[in-house]
């Protein structure tokens, strides 16, 4: 209720526009327009500083040919700004301009746009722009993002819980330890590979090629990844330390400045470091990802000490282990809220930050992974609560036997401190030669159910061991619904924000080709993600031949590629047809140049599209077609 009513407010106050990945603002010459002369040069002007890549513009001809051109520069003075010289002597007709770029944030964005030279071409030449990413790549680099997420947090949270929560054997934790940094300095490894052709949309293959792997590390996304690998020498040589010497040796100081350089790698190469706000925006996203790292790593450090205990057949039997436990679970608890409070507020200022209105929490696709994302907050929160109560009764549970232990074995004991219950004397404190206290009180939001107001029954019989593996349930309950946080957490990363999608929508240039018919048919199938538009594109619009060329574009507004398109024309009037466009897949949209129409008229125009194997829809609208 306190999320969702902050939320509210925030975005009830409003704030300035603002893009996460760059938008293409206006070009000059502008979409679809018709010169008189030749332009001196094609220039791009976007919503923020861009990178160019060697493969920036691509020019095609009226007739379909690629046209050399020189190399993408920005404008003098203005890093938002990608320009290319316009060859001379190229005639005139209709030429297509195809573009790629890097935005701030490292993602790459890219589109197309045509104009004219003196008048526009009789017909339209199938120009293949090439693809927005090859798939191979993009898949590899995806799963490099989400061991990369997954490793920080593994290697992050473990070794806080080492430092902060002091477990009574951190043996166990030395191989999460090794197999977060292992993880963590692969996938690093492979994106720095990848980075050349997933800035390209080239196939993985391209990661061999020297000159784009120089080009990578000249560029800000390469330099941040490797710093990320220079940060990992110092960072296993703090892990040896911890390992060897354990948690009193290791400084938590070292610890933390480690820790903050490296989610500074993650805040300077995403959605962060573009935008409004960019330095709150910054130290947001690393407090995010610090916070994330500590709970969910510190959960499976915390799942890993909780198996070695119950695997042990008597809870009870190693000395001095079970108070120490018992003081180990107490202060994750501690660390834990601390984190879930730092994720609540970090996660509401960049939701606002994104969003920008409450249409885009539905209507774009940011919105709804951020819903999904929330969801699965909410059941780990409630998977949370049933860990923190079990701790509670462990914490009683640990103090009735240290009580029962101290009146039988006298100094041999341990000194603890429990919480006392409402009406009802305190627990004995023994009186021990050595200095070491273990706190057993209860975590940061005050008495634990069933200690300070009696609501919950103590723990089992044998006590502890019961709490213990009751916990530990709860606790894999905890790490498998983190799992999915995670995993929705790394595609909201990479995804189009509502904020800068809206923008995409209100600046991005008119569509369509001069002297063509351009209409829209929208579909919905009925099923999540499964309504969009169509927008096809009948050039000359005329009677005689015509090529078509149809766009299909997500629920987002973005771009999206569907298995199957298919487009049929009837003039119902003259009782003629349904004529079959036989449209076929173009690499990004869909089209054919023999489309023969014999009659003008007002046309009806069904474009059928199939968005999985067993969804489709069909949407109709009127066509004119003139003599």
């Amino acid at each position: 209720m306190v999320l969702g009513t902050v939320l509210l407010l925030l975005l009830l106050g409003g704030a300035g526009p603002a893009s996460a990945h760059a938008v293409l603002r206006s070009s000059d010459p502008a979409d679809g327009t018709v010169l008189k002369a030749a332009p001196a040069s094609v220039t791009l002007t976007f919503s923020e500083s861009v990178g160019l890549l060697d493969d920036s513009f691509r020019l095609f001809g009226p007739d379909g040919r690629r046209v050399h051109t020189g190399e993408a520069r920005h404008a003098p003075g203005h890093s938002d700004t990608a320009e290319v010289a316009f060859p001379a002597g190229l005639g005139q007709g209709t030429f297509t301009v195809a573009w790629r770029v890097v935005s701030a944030d490292s993602h790459p964005v890219s589109g197309a746009f045509t104009f004219s030279v003196g008048e526009p071409s009789p017909t339209s030449a199938a120009v293949d722009t090439g693809p927005d990413e090859n798939p191979a790549t993009g898949a590899l680099w995806d799963l490099a993002r989400y061991a990369a997420y997954g490793a920080a947090a593994l290697l992050i949270g473990t070794a806080a819980f080492v430092l902060l929560c002091r477990p009574p054997d951190p043996g166990p934790l030395r191989r999460p330890l090794a197999a977060g940094w292992w993880t963590l300095l692969a996938s690093t490894v492979v994106l720095l590979a990848l980075r050349a052709p997933y800035e390209t949309g080239a196939g993985p293959a391209s990661a061999l090629d020297p000159a784009a792997l120089a080009r990578t590390l000249t560029g800000r996304p390469g330099l941040v990844l490797l710093a990320r690998l220079a940060l990992l020498a110092p960072v296993a040589a703090f892990l040896v330390r911890l390992s060897r010497r354990g948690p009193s040796r290791a400084t938590p100081a070292t610890g933390a400045a480690l820790a903050l350089a490296l989610a500074l790698t993650w805040a300077a190469s995403e959605h962060a470091s573009a935008g409004i706000q960019v330095p709150s925006a910054m130290a947001s996203s690393v407090l995010h990802l610090l916070a994330m790292a500590v709970w969910l790593g510190g959960l499976t450090a915390l799942l890993t000490t909780l198996q070695r205990a119950t695997a042990d057949p008597d809870p009870e039997s190693s000395a001095g282990d079970g108070p120490r436990l018992t003081a180990t679970v107490a202060r994750f608890s501690r660390v834990a809220f601390l984190a879930v409070t730092v994720l609540v507020v970090t996660g509401v200022y960049q939701s606002w930050r994104g969003l920008g209105s409450w249409t885009a929490l539905t209507d774009t696709t940011y919105g709804r992974l951020l819903l999904a994302k929330l969801a699965a907050v909410v059941l780990l929160l409630a998977a949370a609560g049933g860990s923190r109560r079990w701790t509670a009764r462990l914490v009683t549970a640990a103090g009735r036997a240290g009580s029962a232990g101290t009146a039988a074995t006298g100094s041999e004991a341990v000194q603890e401190r429990t919480p006392e219950p409402v009406g009802g004397p305190s627990y004995p404190a023994a009186r021990t030669t050595a200095p070491q206290t273990v706190s057993t009180s209860a975590p940061l939001s005050g008495p634990p159910a069933g200690v300070a107001f009696g609501t919950s029954s103590p723990c089992p019989s044998p006590a502890r061991g019961g709490c213990l593996r009751a916990l530990r349930r709860s606790v894999l309950a905890e790490v498998a619904v983190a799992v999915a946080v995670l995993v929705v957490s790394t595609v909201l990363s990479g995804t189009l924000p509502g904020r800068a999608a809206a923008e995409a929508a209100g600046t991005a240039p008119a569509a369509g080709i001069p002297g063509a018919s351009v209409t829209t048919i929208p579909f919905d199938t009925g099923t999540p993600g499964g309504r969009g538009t169509v927008q096809i594109t009948l050039e000359p619009g005329r009677v005689g031949q015509n090529a078509v060329e149809a766009v299909v574009f997500g629920p987002d507004g973005g771009l999206s590629t569907v298995p199957e398109l298919r487009l049929s024309l009837s003039l119902p009037a003259q009782k003629i047809g349904p004529i079959d466009a036989r449209l076929t897949d173009k690499g990004g949209y869909w089209g054919t140049d023999s489309l023969n129409l014999p009659i003008p008229g007002a046309w009806t125009a069904k474009a059928t599209v199939r968005v999985s194997e067993l969804d489709q829809a069909s949407g109709s609208r009127t066509v004119r077609i003139l003599r």
